[in-house]
């Protein structure tokens, strides 16, 4: 642990969204438990610490002012939210123009080069809970003088050669078990506005970390090399009695690996643990193969919803993804989740290059495993991913805040209104639709209370845009991109260090 002579005041931001107009991201909002981590590391540490979710702030000027930060760390999770993060960083630099602004989270850890902007003194990259840590305490007075462990760190400011010099690597990364628990009292005012669809209040919780899967379009696994880090046991089930009735497990792969998920259930069991609502996100394949975990955590909720990827409608086409799954495994999986009564939801990826056959073979696959609560979304290349780098030279859209998964970025083969129809009609075959069946309506509804009913059918009415062609059509490109972008900072790598997890930050000099 560093040494700390004197208590900092720092503030972790989550940005708003920037691009709530499609897809269900208005009703699907989680506390920002990365943040949560952090603040418990540096409160332990004896700082003071403040978290805002700007989501649900007006004003974060005022807040700002009010804290009087030394240190701003600003979280940066998903490709959308590129802006809105370099927005909250220029609000920072206004407002308290003495302190050191960090920006860090997945989407900097992968795809550094959007946040080397001036109002920004580092970019960490760094998964280590304690080097975060300490890169927060380096940025005390003058500190935070590169070479710094983890992040990218701005050099020689106010001389007209500024620059970012490369990270120094951290040493082994520790896993999750030491990590204490998150400190949720600091976004308990936010909790009403935290939820899933109809469920809110809604609460977050991780029991391990990393993906061992491939998939070329998804960058959890790039993130954490292909491993997983587990929370201690002990640990998970105190902070699974600490949390409320509704509870989004956050985990990549959820009852991965079986066995340790197997222990986990049974120690929640002994303690008497269980609550209304439970989502987590698997894989079909890892519930067909182990339905016995499925029936040891089936008690510990009385409502139990899985999220799938589902993804594509063919072996051929799982197979162009990496998604190291076959059309058999969905359907054992599908089975194995319906015989235990859990909830089946899930995602389809609709891929730009997709012909009118290829949405006929979704219609038909949908209705043959009588699925009703999916989610559609563009195949987006997110950077850092394998299917960014063979798309890049065919992408057009270059407006981080419409990388959401429900716009094109580039042409689709059969057309934009025509792609667009036929992405519409997969929602219209949806829970979305007016059409949808009262029956099975009826059957989601069981259960529900009063709040929750008039919750879910505000929900209904306000989605209605993502069934409207017209509306996709006026957002898409052709789109104007600046020759220049202002107040961007030269990065050098004057060593050549290579990150574990990061990949391709080696000795480069690029001009932003």
């Amino acid at each position: 642990m560093a040494s700390n002579p004197r208590p900092l005041s720092i503030l972790l931001v989550r940005p708003r969204s920037p691009n709530d107009r499609f897809g269900l991201g208005p009703f699907f909002r989680v506390e920002p438990l990365g943040l949560l981590y952090i603040a418990a590391e540096l409160g332990a540490r004896g700082h003071r610490v403040g978290v805002v979710d700007e989501r649900y702030e007006r004003s974060l000027e005022k807040i700002v002012a009010q804290f009087c930060p030394e240190v701003v760390g600003i979280s940066c999770m998903h490709t959308v939210d590129i802006p809105s993060t370099i927005a909250a960083a220029q609000i920072v630099a206004r407002v308290a123009p003495t302190a050191k602004v960090i920006v860090g989270g997945h989407v900097p850890s992968l795809f550094p080069d959007p946040f080397f902007a001036a109002e920004v003194h580092a970019v960490g990259v760094t998964a280590s809970l304690g080097s975060i840590a300490d890169l927060f305490e380096s940025a005390r007075d003058a500190a935070l003088l590169p070479p710094v462990v983890g992040a990218w760190a701005r050099a020689e400011p106010g001389t007209g050669k500024e620059h970012f010099h490369e990270p120094r690597a951290t040493a082994s990364v520790p896993g999750m078990a030491a990590e204490p628990l998150p400190a949720r009292h600091l976004v308990e005012r936010y909790r009403r506005r935290y939820l899933c669809v109809h469920k809110q209040p809604l609460w977050a919780l991780e029991t391990a970390r990393g993906c061992p899967y491939r998939c070329n379009f998804c960058s959890t696994s790039l993130l954490s090399g292909r491993n997983v880090q587990f929370r201690d046991i002990d640990t998970v089930v105190e902070d699974f009695r600490s949390v409320g009735k509704n509870l989004f497990i956050v985990d990549d792969l959820f009852f991965y690996p079986p066995d340790r998920s197997l222990e986990l259930a049974h120690a929640l069991h002994r303690c008497g643990l269980n609550k209304d609502w439970i989502l987590v996100q698997t894989r079909l394949d890892t519930v067909a193969r182990r339905p016995d975990v499925l029936q040891a955590w089936r008690p510990l909720a009385r409502h139990f919803d899985l999220f799938f990827g589902f993804e594509a409608t063919s072996d051929d086409k799982l197979g162009k993804l990496d998604k190291d799954m076959d059309i058999e495994a969905m359907r054992a999986g599908v089975a194995v989740a319906r015989r235990y009564d859990f909830g089946v939801t899930g995602n389809f990826v609709i891929d730009p290059d997709w012909e009118q056959a290829d949405f006929e073979a979704l219609y038909q696959l949908v209705d043959e495993l009588r699925l009703t609560r999916l989610g559609y979304t563009v195949l987006t290349p997110l950077p850092g991913t394998p299917l960014y780098q063979r798309l890049m030279p065919r992408l057009v859209e270059r407006d981080w805040s419409k990388w959401d998964m429900h716009h094109v970025l580039y042409e689709p083969r059969l057309g934009r209104r025509r792609f667009f129809e036929l992405f519409v009609e997969s929602w219209r075959r949806n829970v979305l639709s007016q059409g949808f069946s009262p029956l099975h309506l009826a059957k989601w509804l069981r259960g529900l209370g009063l709040p929750e009913m008039l919750a879910l059918f505000k929900i209904l009415i306000r989605t209605r845009r993502m069934l409207d062609v017209e509306a996709y059509l006026d957002e898409t490109f052709p789109l104007q991109i600046p020759a220049d972008v202002p107040g961007r900072i030269e990065r050098r790598a004057e060593s050549t260090v290579q990150l574990s997890g990061v990949g391709g930050l080696g000795d480069r000099d690029v001009r932003l």
